[in-house]
């Protein structure tokens, strides 16, 4: 899968999951120390994402963040499942 469809199916799998993903600059914040990650909000889980990262960063971003939830119950496309997985393989190594 090329890196833009993976991005965009690691979004899709957050919006199944009821996870909202904002993607902001996190560098105007100057007097707040912010990072990309995830957050819970009211009770709702979000996934803030640096609006300058690259792509790649975003990718690694959002898989870890999905990695810690349950999302075999969700149909995702086999290719983007592998890659999720060969990710979440090297997290755990």
């Amino acid at each position: 899968m090329k890196p833009d469809s993976v991005y965009a199916g690691l979004k899709e799998l957050a919006e199944k999951l009821d996870i909202f993903v904002i993607e902001q600059n996190l560098s105007k914040f100057k007097d707040i120390q912010t990072r990309s990650g995830l957050c819970r909000v009211n009770g709702k889980w979000r996934i803030i994402v640096d609006k300058k990262l690259h792509l790649s960063q975003k990718m690694v971003i959002l898989a870890s963040c999905l990695s810690h939830f349950d999302h075999h119950s969700v149909y995702i496309l086999p290719a983007l499942r592998d890659w999720l997985e060969r990710w979440q393989t090297r997290k755990g190594a």
